[in-house]
């Protein structure tokens, strides 16, 4: 008869002789995984934890510079309430020389689910060819979902739309708060009207508002109140790949700026000197307006008025970059009121978040605007209660606006790790920290 210790020592033999083969399978598989290339995402919005859980037979870390594929991703709003994913990737170090772009487009009615199982989809296919230059392609096979009815492909047909391109949108707005000696009531709608194709677009937004404000003071209630509606359009159609024409109207109602009717309409014109086909990756626009404004206000103004009639002009320019290193835009802009140039506005806006060195970021943003043509403030001064409610646009001869920030990332250069515990879920993109960016993603 056996002994117990023969049998344990037989028992034990065979759990180790089961681990060496694991761990055998398992080297296996991570001297595959370590061979895999190395992914940097670039792109705010998407959701990181599950492209790692979809797409795994890549490394993906924190930094660009240590990445052999460098994927940067811009989005832009589409005609249909949508969204353009427009994916580069940019091929680094023993890749470089592969190089691709590839466009994603989600629809207004699309869950969070479809989107970002649409994108993921696509970051497969522009990864292939990357893996397929490592050991890893041994591991990876492609398939081909077969589409429509009894796993017939189905072939390209033309797009039929019942609306023609037209989309229409309604939103209703309130908020109330409140305590034992004040409440506030917030309303507020809008509708809009779009449609957007390659030769031309328009939009018609109808926004409206209402605020009170009752408070207890001294045993007395007051109440104060502030209202506004604004009508804005545009169309704008296209003439080649760099020139634009089109114009703007605008109708506006508010008590806070003293319009009891304020009525703008022009036409505009646009060059882009990069076609129009890369704004994704950059932009150099040119914008003129020129216009004429009827006004008629609530009270009379600094210029006794209670009405006028003006014609005005203004000129845009706009540039905005998109690259590996970062984002940037600029814009610069002036207007002004006819006759002369006494009744302007001059405002420059910047914005840029660069990389200095590995995980270190820096983010800049500064606007400033030299005002002199504020025509619709009301003469005499302005009360305690309509300057700390602002229910009354105040003068000034400038405004500005500074913002500075660093970010810092440091440690293992890999993050393909998912651990959704007590909410841990990431939904961007490693190439910015929360709240960085800019430019027009």
């Amino acid at each position: 008869m056996v002994s117990r210790k023969v049998l344990l020592t037989v028992i034990s033999m065979f759990f180790i002789v089961l681990n060496i083969y694991a761990q055998e399978g398992q080297t296996d598989v991570t001297n595959l995984q370590d061979q895999a290339p190395k992914v940097f995402i670039d792109g705010q919005g998407m959701d990181m934890n599950y492209i790692r859980t979809e797409i795994t037979f890549v490394n993906y870390v924190r930094d660009p510079k240590e990445a052999d594929v460098h994927i940067l991703i811009t989005m832009q709003g589409t005609g249909s309430g949508g969204r353009e994913y427009t994916m580069a990737f940019i091929g680094q170090y023993e890749h470089e020389k592969l190089q691709n772009t590839l466009k994603y487009y989600s629809n207004s009615t699309d869950t969070q689910d479809e989107v970002r199982a649409g994108y993921v989809q696509m970051l497969k296919l522009g990864l292939a060819p990357y893996v397929a230059n490592t050991p890893m392609a041994e591991a990876v096979s492609i398939n081909f979902q077969q589409i429509g009815q009894q796993g017939q492909n189905q072939r390209s047909t033309v797009v039929i739309d019942k609306w023609d391109y037209w989309v229409f949108n309604i939103s209703l707005n309130s908020r109330l708060n409140g305590e034992s000696t004040r409440k506030n009531t917030n309303l507020s709608g809008s509708v809009s009207v779009n449609r957007v194709t390659d030769a031309s677009k328009f939009n018609a937004n109808l926004q409206a508002s209402y605020q009170e404000n009752k408070y207890e003071y001294e045993g007395e209630t007051n109440v104060s109140t502030s209202e506004s509606q604004t009508l804005s359009s545009l169309l704008v159609f296209s003439i080649n790949d760099h020139w634009s024409v089109g114009g703007r109207g605008s109708v506006l109602s508010s008590t806070t700026r003293n319009y009891d009717l304020s009525v703008n309409a022009g036409p505009a014109l646009e060059y882009n000197f990069f076609p129009y086909s890369e704004s994704t990756r950059r932009q150099l626009r040119l914008l003129y307006e020129v216009g004429y404004t009827y006004n008629r206000y609530n009270e009379l103004t600094l210029f006794q008025k209670m009405s006028e009639g003006l014609f005005n002009e203004s000129l845009n320019l706009s540039f905005e970059l998109n690259e590996p290193w970062g984002d940037a835009g600029i814009s610069l802009e002036g207007a002004h009121f006819f006759p002369g140039f006494e009744k302007r506005r001059l405002s420059f806006d910047a914005e840029m978040s660069v990389r200095i060195f590995r995980g270190f970021s820096l983010n800049l943003n500064g606007g400033y605007s030299k005002i002199a043509d504020q025509i619709n403030l009301v003469a005499g001064d302005a009360t305690l209660e309509e300057i700390l409610l602002n229910r009354r646009e105040l003068a000034s001869d400038y405004q500005y606006s500074v913002s500075v920030g660093i970010s810092y990332r440091f440690g293992s250069i890999y993050n393909n790790i998912v651990n959704p515990r007590f909410g841990g879920g990431q939904q961007q993109g490693g190439g910015q920290p929360q709240g960085g960016g800019g430019g027009y993603r």
